[in-house]
Protein backbone atom coordinates (compact mmCIF):
# COMPACT_ATOMS: atom_id res chain seq x y z
CA UNK A 1 0.00 0.00 0.00
CA UNK A 2 2.79 2.42 0.91
CA UNK A 3 4.66 1.64 -2.32
CA UNK A 4 1.53 2.30 -4.40
CA UNK A 5 0.97 5.59 -2.55
CA UNK A 6 4.58 6.64 -3.10
CA UNK A 7 4.36 5.87 -6.81
CA UNK A 8 1.09 7.78 -7.13
CA UNK A 9 2.62 10.81 -5.42
CA UNK A 10 5.63 10.72 -7.76
CA UNK A 11 3.37 10.65 -10.82
CA UNK A 12 1.29 13.56 -9.56
CA UNK A 13 4.41 15.54 -8.81
CA UNK A 14 5.71 14.98 -12.34
CA UNK A 15 2.48 15.55 -14.28
CA UNK A 16 0.82 18.26 -12.23
CA UNK A 17 4.02 19.94 -11.05
CA UNK A 18 2.81 19.65 -7.44
CA UNK A 19 5.46 19.01 -4.83
CA UNK A 20 5.37 15.78 -2.86
CA UNK A 21 5.41 17.70 0.44
CA UNK A 22 2.19 19.43 -0.55
CA UNK A 23 0.57 16.09 -1.38
CA UNK A 24 1.72 14.57 1.90
CA UNK A 25 0.25 17.54 3.72
CA UNK A 26 -3.01 16.99 1.86
CA UNK A 27 -3.08 13.32 2.95
CA UNK A 28 -2.38 14.32 6.53
CA UNK A 29 -5.25 16.81 6.48
CA UNK A 30 -7.54 14.20 4.94
CA UNK A 31 -6.79 11.75 7.76
CA UNK A 32 -7.50 14.39 10.36
CA UNK A 33 -10.76 15.17 8.58
CA UNK A 34 -11.65 11.48 8.51
CA UNK A 35 -11.04 11.25 12.25
CA UNK A 36 -13.23 14.24 12.84
CA UNK A 37 -16.00 12.70 10.78
CA UNK A 38 -15.59 9.35 12.51
CA UNK A 39 -15.10 10.45 16.11
CA UNK A 40 -16.74 13.86 15.99
CA UNK A 41 -13.56 15.60 17.16
CA UNK A 42 -10.04 15.94 15.86
CA UNK A 43 -8.38 18.31 18.31
CA UNK A 44 -6.31 15.48 19.82
CA UNK A 45 -5.44 13.76 16.53
CA UNK A 46 -1.83 13.64 15.34
CA UNK A 47 -0.50 12.11 12.13
CA UNK A 48 3.07 10.88 11.73
CA UNK A 49 4.17 10.32 8.13
CA UNK A 50 7.52 9.28 6.68
CA UNK A 51 8.08 11.26 3.41
CA UNK A 52 10.58 8.68 2.14
CA UNK A 53 8.41 5.60 2.47
CA UNK A 54 4.99 7.25 2.79
CA UNK A 55 4.36 5.13 5.88
CA UNK A 56 1.94 6.89 8.21
CA UNK A 57 0.38 6.45 11.63
CA UNK A 58 -2.56 8.24 13.24
CA UNK A 59 -2.57 8.80 16.98
CA UNK A 60 -5.23 10.10 19.35
CA UNK A 61 -3.86 11.78 22.48
CA UNK A 62 -6.02 10.84 25.51
CA UNK A 63 -5.80 11.98 29.10
CA UNK A 64 -5.67 9.36 31.89
CA UNK A 65 -8.63 9.79 34.28
CA UNK A 66 -10.36 7.66 36.94
CA UNK A 67 -13.76 7.83 35.29
CA UNK A 68 -14.10 8.40 31.55
CA UNK A 69 -16.64 10.98 30.48
CA UNK A 70 -15.42 11.51 26.91
CA UNK A 71 -14.07 8.43 25.18
CA UNK A 72 -12.50 10.46 22.42
CA UNK A 73 -10.45 12.62 24.76
CA UNK A 74 -10.00 10.44 27.85
CA UNK A 75 -8.88 6.97 28.89
CA UNK A 76 -9.29 5.19 32.19
CA UNK A 77 -6.31 4.55 34.45
CA UNK A 78 -6.79 0.78 34.16
CA UNK A 79 -6.77 0.82 30.35
CA UNK A 80 -3.79 3.11 30.33
CA UNK A 81 -1.79 0.80 32.60
CA UNK A 82 -2.69 -2.10 30.38
CA UNK A 83 -0.72 -0.33 27.68
CA UNK A 84 2.09 0.69 29.99
CA UNK A 85 2.21 0.37 33.77
CA UNK A 86 4.05 3.66 34.21
CA UNK A 87 0.99 5.79 33.40
CA UNK A 88 -0.67 7.74 36.20
CA UNK A 89 -3.63 10.05 36.46
CA UNK A 90 -3.25 13.13 34.27
CA UNK A 91 -0.77 11.57 31.87
CA UNK A 92 -1.25 11.68 28.10
CA UNK A 93 -1.48 8.41 26.27
CA UNK A 94 -1.11 8.21 22.46
CA UNK A 95 -3.52 5.66 21.12
CA UNK A 96 -3.01 4.59 17.50
CA UNK A 97 -6.10 4.88 15.33
CA UNK A 98 -6.48 2.40 12.48
CA UNK A 99 -7.71 3.95 9.28
CA UNK A 100 -9.57 0.72 8.57
CA UNK A 101 -11.90 1.65 11.39
CA UNK A 102 -13.16 4.68 9.48
CA UNK A 103 -16.55 4.37 7.96
CA UNK A 104 -17.41 4.73 4.28
CA UNK A 105 -18.50 8.34 4.64
CA UNK A 106 -15.35 9.32 6.53
CA UNK A 107 -13.21 7.62 3.90
CA UNK A 108 -15.05 9.36 1.05
CA UNK A 109 -14.62 12.72 2.75
CA UNK A 110 -10.91 12.07 3.19
CA UNK A 111 -10.65 11.25 -0.53
CA UNK A 112 -12.46 14.45 -1.42
CA UNK A 113 -10.11 16.47 0.76
CA UNK A 114 -7.12 15.02 -1.08
CA UNK A 115 -8.64 15.68 -4.52
CA UNK A 116 -9.65 19.20 -3.55
CA UNK A 117 -6.16 19.95 -2.36
CA UNK A 118 -4.70 18.58 -5.58
CA UNK A 119 -7.02 20.76 -7.67
CA UNK A 120 -6.24 23.85 -5.63
CA UNK A 121 -2.51 23.28 -5.93
CA UNK A 122 -2.84 22.63 -9.65
CA UNK A 123 -4.70 25.93 -10.14
CA UNK A 124 -2.15 27.72 -8.00
CA UNK A 125 0.75 26.26 -9.99
CA UNK A 126 -0.88 27.27 -13.28
CA UNK A 127 -1.60 30.76 -11.96
CA UNK A 128 1.98 31.23 -10.79
CA UNK A 129 3.31 29.87 -14.06
CA UNK A 130 1.29 32.18 -16.30
CA UNK A 131 1.36 35.12 -13.90
CA UNK A 132 5.11 35.09 -14.44
CA UNK A 133 4.45 35.36 -18.19
CA UNK A 134 2.16 38.36 -17.83
CA UNK A 135 3.21 41.16 -20.22
CA UNK A 136 4.99 38.58 -22.35
CA UNK A 137 4.36 36.80 -25.65
CA UNK A 138 3.23 33.16 -25.85
CA UNK A 139 2.28 30.83 -28.67
CA UNK A 140 -1.27 29.50 -28.65
CA UNK A 141 -3.38 27.13 -30.72
CA UNK A 142 -6.74 28.33 -31.95
CA UNK A 143 -9.50 26.03 -30.71
CA UNK A 144 -12.86 27.53 -31.61
CA UNK A 145 -14.91 30.70 -31.83
CA UNK A 146 -17.12 31.36 -28.81
CA UNK A 147 -19.46 34.04 -30.10
CA UNK A 148 -17.14 36.85 -31.16
CA UNK A 149 -14.41 35.68 -28.82
CA UNK A 150 -11.79 33.05 -29.61
CA UNK A 151 -10.72 30.24 -27.30
CA UNK A 152 -6.94 29.71 -27.39
CA UNK A 153 -5.14 26.71 -25.95
CA UNK A 154 -1.86 27.71 -24.28
CA UNK A 155 -0.93 24.18 -23.27
CA UNK A 156 -2.14 23.52 -19.75
CA UNK A 157 -4.77 26.23 -19.73
CA UNK A 158 -7.11 28.00 -22.12
CA UNK A 159 -7.06 31.72 -22.81
CA UNK A 160 -9.70 34.09 -24.20
CA UNK A 161 -9.00 36.41 -27.13
CA UNK A 162 -11.84 38.93 -26.83
CA UNK A 163 -13.30 40.89 -29.75
CA UNK A 164 -11.69 44.14 -28.56
CA UNK A 165 -8.24 42.57 -28.63
CA UNK A 166 -8.59 41.11 -32.13
CA UNK A 167 -7.15 42.81 -35.20
CA UNK A 168 -9.89 43.72 -37.65
CA UNK A 169 -9.75 41.54 -40.71
CA UNK A 170 -7.82 38.68 -39.10
CA UNK A 171 -9.52 35.30 -39.43
CA UNK A 172 -8.11 32.20 -37.78
CA UNK A 173 -8.68 28.53 -38.49
CA UNK A 174 -8.83 25.82 -35.79
CA UNK A 175 -5.43 24.29 -34.89
CA UNK A 176 -3.67 27.41 -36.25
CA UNK A 177 -0.69 28.60 -34.17
CA UNK A 178 -0.49 32.33 -33.41
CA UNK A 179 1.53 34.68 -31.19
CA UNK A 180 -0.34 36.38 -28.36
CA UNK A 181 0.46 39.03 -25.77
CA UNK A 182 -0.71 38.18 -22.23
CA UNK A 183 -2.57 41.18 -20.86
CA UNK A 184 -3.71 39.88 -17.48
CA UNK A 185 -3.89 36.70 -15.43
CA UNK A 186 -6.74 36.38 -12.91
CA UNK A 187 -7.18 33.75 -10.25
CA UNK A 188 -10.69 32.25 -10.15
CA UNK A 189 -12.35 29.26 -8.51
CA UNK A 190 -12.22 27.45 -11.84
CA UNK A 191 -8.56 28.15 -12.39
CA UNK A 192 -6.56 31.03 -13.83
CA UNK A 193 -8.36 33.24 -16.37
CA UNK A 194 -5.91 34.54 -18.97
CA UNK A 195 -6.68 37.52 -21.19
CA UNK A 196 -4.58 37.81 -24.34
CA UNK A 197 -4.25 40.39 -27.12
CA UNK A 198 -3.21 40.73 -30.76
CA UNK A 199 -3.55 44.54 -30.86
CA UNK A 200 -1.31 45.69 -28.00
CA UNK A 201 1.81 47.69 -29.06
CA UNK A 202 3.93 45.64 -26.66
CA UNK A 203 3.28 42.60 -28.86
CA UNK A 204 5.48 44.15 -31.56
CA UNK A 205 8.14 45.03 -29.01
CA UNK A 206 8.25 41.48 -27.60
CA UNK A 207 8.43 40.03 -31.11
CA UNK A 208 11.48 42.20 -31.81
CA UNK A 209 13.04 41.03 -28.54
CA UNK A 210 12.57 37.39 -29.54
CA UNK A 211 13.75 37.93 -33.13
CA UNK A 212 16.58 40.50 -32.73
CA UNK A 213 19.47 39.39 -30.53
CA UNK A 214 20.72 42.96 -30.00
CA UNK A 215 17.35 44.01 -28.59
CA UNK A 216 17.18 40.98 -26.30
CA UNK A 217 20.69 41.64 -24.97
CA UNK A 218 19.96 45.34 -24.41
CA UNK A 219 22.46 46.67 -26.96
CA UNK A 220 19.59 48.15 -28.98
CA UNK A 221 16.71 49.74 -27.07
CA UNK A 222 13.18 50.31 -28.35
CA UNK A 223 12.56 53.78 -26.93
CA UNK A 224 9.04 54.34 -28.18
CA UNK A 225 6.38 52.56 -30.18
CA UNK A 226 3.04 53.54 -31.72
CA UNK A 227 0.72 51.17 -33.51
CA UNK A 228 -2.50 50.97 -35.46
CA UNK A 229 -3.16 47.21 -35.43
CA UNK A 230 -3.35 45.53 -38.77
CA UNK A 231 -2.19 48.60 -40.67
CA UNK A 232 1.05 50.24 -39.54
CA UNK A 233 3.52 50.49 -36.67
CA UNK A 234 6.31 52.98 -35.97
CA UNK A 235 9.14 52.21 -33.56
CA UNK A 236 12.04 54.42 -32.48
CA UNK A 237 15.27 52.58 -31.65
CA UNK A 238 18.53 53.60 -29.99
CA UNK A 239 21.89 51.84 -29.80
CA UNK A 240 24.07 51.81 -26.68
CA UNK A 241 27.00 50.68 -28.82
CA UNK A 242 28.29 53.25 -31.37
CA UNK A 243 29.44 50.40 -33.60
CA UNK A 244 25.92 48.95 -33.87
CA UNK A 245 23.37 50.47 -36.23
CA UNK A 246 20.03 50.13 -34.41
CA UNK A 247 17.87 50.34 -37.52
CA UNK A 248 20.06 47.90 -39.45
CA UNK A 249 20.05 45.43 -36.55
CA UNK A 250 16.24 45.46 -36.42
CA UNK A 251 15.83 45.19 -40.18
CA UNK A 252 18.34 42.37 -40.59
CA UNK A 253 20.08 41.02 -43.66
CA UNK A 254 17.88 41.80 -46.67
CA UNK A 255 15.06 42.59 -44.22
CA UNK A 256 14.96 39.03 -42.88
CA UNK A 257 14.30 39.96 -39.24
CA UNK A 258 11.61 42.55 -39.77
CA UNK A 259 9.93 40.45 -42.46
CA UNK A 260 9.52 37.59 -39.97
CA UNK A 261 7.64 39.93 -37.64
CA UNK A 262 5.61 41.40 -40.51
CA UNK A 263 4.54 37.89 -41.52
CA UNK A 264 3.54 37.09 -37.94
CA UNK A 265 1.42 40.27 -37.89
CA UNK A 266 -0.24 39.29 -41.19
CA UNK A 267 1.41 41.96 -43.38
CA UNK A 268 1.30 44.91 -40.98
CA UNK A 269 3.80 47.59 -42.13
CA UNK A 270 6.58 48.51 -39.72
CA UNK A 271 8.59 51.76 -39.88
CA UNK A 272 11.86 51.74 -37.91
CA UNK A 273 13.48 55.11 -37.17
CA UNK A 274 16.42 56.40 -35.15
CA UNK A 275 15.63 57.82 -31.73
CA UNK A 276 17.04 61.26 -30.86
CA UNK A 277 17.04 63.32 -27.68
CA UNK A 278 16.63 66.35 -29.92
CA UNK A 279 12.87 66.78 -30.28
CA UNK A 280 13.11 68.41 -33.71
CA UNK A 281 15.26 65.62 -35.13
CA UNK A 282 13.00 62.98 -33.58
CA UNK A 283 9.91 64.54 -35.14
CA UNK A 284 11.66 64.78 -38.50
CA UNK A 285 12.57 61.08 -38.31
CA UNK A 286 9.08 60.13 -37.13
CA UNK A 287 7.46 61.70 -40.19
CA UNK A 288 9.49 59.53 -42.56
CA UNK A 289 9.24 58.63 -45.39
CA UNK A 290 8.20 62.27 -45.91
CA UNK A 291 10.95 64.88 -46.23
CA UNK A 292 10.88 67.85 -43.86
CA UNK A 293 12.12 71.40 -44.50
CA UNK A 294 11.96 72.74 -40.95
CA UNK A 295 10.74 71.77 -37.47
CA UNK A 296 10.08 74.21 -34.63
CA UNK A 297 9.41 72.24 -31.41
CA UNK A 298 8.28 73.58 -28.03
CA UNK A 299 9.41 71.08 -25.39
CA UNK A 300 7.36 72.67 -22.60
CA UNK A 301 4.08 72.86 -24.50
CA UNK A 302 4.79 69.58 -26.34
CA UNK A 303 3.84 71.16 -29.65
CA UNK A 304 5.69 71.34 -32.94
CA UNK A 305 5.29 73.19 -36.23
CA UNK A 306 6.54 71.31 -39.26
CA UNK A 307 7.01 72.63 -42.78
CA UNK A 308 7.28 70.20 -45.67
CA UNK A 309 7.59 70.72 -49.43
CA UNK A 310 4.27 71.19 -51.22
CA UNK A 311 4.56 67.84 -53.01
CA UNK A 312 5.33 66.02 -49.71
CA UNK A 313 2.34 67.28 -47.71
CA UNK A 314 0.04 64.34 -48.46
CA UNK A 315 2.85 61.87 -47.75
CA UNK A 316 3.67 63.53 -44.42
CA UNK A 317 0.04 63.46 -43.29
CA UNK A 318 -0.57 59.97 -44.64
CA UNK A 319 -3.76 58.20 -45.58
CA UNK A 320 -6.55 59.54 -43.35
CA UNK A 321 -3.83 61.26 -41.27
CA UNK A 322 -2.24 57.99 -40.24
CA UNK A 323 1.42 58.98 -40.65
CA UNK A 324 1.02 62.22 -38.69
CA UNK A 325 -1.07 60.46 -36.03
CA UNK A 326 1.51 57.71 -35.48
CA UNK A 327 4.34 60.28 -35.42
CA UNK A 328 2.50 62.28 -32.76
CA UNK A 329 2.00 59.19 -30.58
CA UNK A 330 5.60 58.13 -31.08
CA UNK A 331 7.10 61.49 -30.09
CA UNK A 332 4.47 62.69 -27.63
CA UNK A 333 4.22 66.02 -29.47
CA UNK A 334 1.17 67.65 -31.02
CA UNK A 335 2.37 68.17 -34.59
CA UNK A 336 1.03 70.86 -36.92
CA UNK A 337 2.08 70.11 -40.51
CA UNK A 338 1.96 72.75 -43.22
CA UNK A 339 3.19 72.92 -46.77
CA UNK A 340 5.81 75.47 -47.71
CA UNK A 341 3.25 77.61 -49.50
CA UNK A 342 0.80 77.50 -46.57
CA UNK A 343 3.55 78.39 -44.12
CA UNK A 344 4.70 81.34 -46.22
CA UNK A 345 1.14 82.63 -46.51
CA UNK A 346 0.63 82.26 -42.75
CA UNK A 347 3.98 83.92 -42.04
CA UNK A 348 5.13 80.95 -39.97
CA UNK A 349 8.00 80.05 -42.22
CA UNK A 350 11.30 81.72 -43.05
CA UNK A 351 13.36 80.26 -45.81
CA UNK A 352 16.74 81.21 -44.47
CA UNK A 353 18.65 80.05 -47.50
CA UNK A 354 16.57 82.03 -49.96
CA UNK A 355 16.42 85.01 -47.63
CA UNK A 356 20.18 85.04 -47.34
CA UNK A 357 20.43 84.77 -51.11
CA UNK A 358 18.06 87.71 -51.48
CA UNK A 359 20.06 89.62 -48.88
CA UNK A 360 23.27 88.83 -50.76
CA UNK A 361 21.65 89.91 -54.01
CA UNK A 362 20.47 93.10 -52.32
CA UNK A 363 23.97 93.77 -51.04
CA UNK A 364 25.37 93.06 -54.46
CA UNK A 365 22.81 95.39 -56.04
CA UNK A 366 23.59 98.08 -53.47
CA UNK A 367 27.26 97.58 -54.04
CA UNK A 368 26.73 97.71 -57.77
CA UNK A 369 24.72 100.86 -57.42
CA UNK A 370 27.39 102.39 -55.20
CA UNK A 371 30.04 101.26 -57.64
CA UNK A 372 28.10 102.66 -60.55
CA UNK A 373 27.59 105.92 -58.67
CA UNK A 374 31.28 106.15 -57.88
CA UNK A 375 32.10 105.20 -61.41
CA UNK A 376 29.63 107.78 -62.63
CA UNK A 377 31.25 110.41 -60.41
CA UNK A 378 34.66 109.38 -61.59
CA UNK A 379 33.41 109.42 -65.13
CA UNK A 380 31.85 112.80 -64.48
CA UNK A 381 35.11 114.02 -63.08
CA UNK A 382 36.93 112.48 -65.98
CA UNK A 383 34.39 114.02 -68.29
CA UNK A 384 34.82 117.38 -66.64
CA UNK A 385 38.57 116.98 -66.86
CA UNK A 386 38.37 115.92 -70.48
CA UNK A 387 35.95 118.71 -71.18
CA UNK A 388 38.29 121.14 -69.49
CA UNK A 389 41.17 119.77 -71.48
CA UNK A 390 39.12 119.96 -74.64
CA UNK A 391 38.07 123.43 -73.71
CA UNK A 392 41.70 124.30 -73.04
CA UNK A 393 42.72 122.68 -76.23
CA UNK A 394 39.95 124.50 -78.03
CA UNK A 395 41.04 127.75 -76.41
CA UNK A 396 44.63 127.10 -77.34
CA UNK A 397 43.54 126.11 -80.79
CA UNK A 398 41.53 129.29 -81.15
CA UNK A 399 44.40 131.29 -79.79
CA UNK A 400 46.71 129.46 -82.11
CA UNK A 401 44.40 130.15 -84.96
CA UNK A 402 44.19 133.75 -84.01
CA UNK A 403 47.95 133.85 -83.73
CA UNK A 404 48.26 132.04 -87.01
CA UNK A 405 45.88 134.43 -88.63
CA UNK A 406 47.85 137.32 -87.18
CA UNK A 407 51.05 135.66 -88.33
CA UNK A 408 49.66 135.16 -91.77
CA UNK A 409 48.53 138.77 -91.81
CA UNK A 410 51.98 139.86 -90.73
CA UNK A 411 53.53 137.56 -93.26
CA UNK A 412 51.30 139.02 -95.92
CA UNK A 413 52.36 142.48 -94.76
CA UNK A 414 55.97 141.46 -94.95
CA UNK A 415 55.47 139.98 -98.32
CA UNK A 416 53.72 143.06 -99.42
CA UNK A 417 56.50 145.12 -97.92
CA UNK A 418 59.14 142.99 -99.54
CA UNK A 419 57.45 143.17 -102.85
CA UNK A 420 57.13 146.89 -102.57
CA UNK A 421 60.75 147.17 -101.53
CA UNK A 422 61.94 144.96 -104.35
CA UNK A 423 59.92 146.96 -106.82
CA UNK A 424 61.34 150.20 -105.44
CA UNK A 425 64.88 148.75 -105.53
CA UNK A 426 64.43 147.66 -109.07
CA UNK A 427 63.06 150.97 -110.09
CA UNK A 428 65.95 152.64 -108.31
CA UNK A 429 68.45 150.39 -110.00
CA UNK A 430 66.96 151.07 -113.34
CA UNK A 431 67.05 154.83 -112.75
CA UNK A 432 70.70 154.56 -111.67
CA UNK A 433 71.58 152.58 -114.76
CA UNK A 434 70.01 155.01 -117.00
CA UNK A 435 71.90 157.76 -115.26
CA UNK A 436 75.25 155.99 -115.73
CA UNK A 437 74.70 155.64 -119.34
Amino acid sequence: MNNELLEALNILEKEKDISKDTLLEAIENSLITACKNHFGKSDNIRVDMNPETCEFHVYAAKTVVEEVEDEVMEISLGNARMIDSKYNLGDIVNIEVKSKEFGRIATQNAKNVILQKIREEERKVLFDQYYGKEKDVVTGIVQRYVGKNISINLGKVDAVLSENEQVKGEVFQPTERIKLYILEVKSTSKGPKILVSRTHPELVKRLFESEVTEVKEGIVEIKSISREPGSRTKIAVWSNDPDVDPVGACVGMNGARVNTIVNELRGEKIDIINWSDNAAMLIENALSPAKVISVIADAEEKTAKVVVPDYQLSLAIGKEGQNARLAARLTGFKIDIKSETQAREAGDFMDYENDYEEYDEYEEDSYAEDFEAEEAVERAEDFETEEAVERAEDFEAEEAVDSAEDFEAAEDSIDEFGTAEREGYIEESLSQGEADE
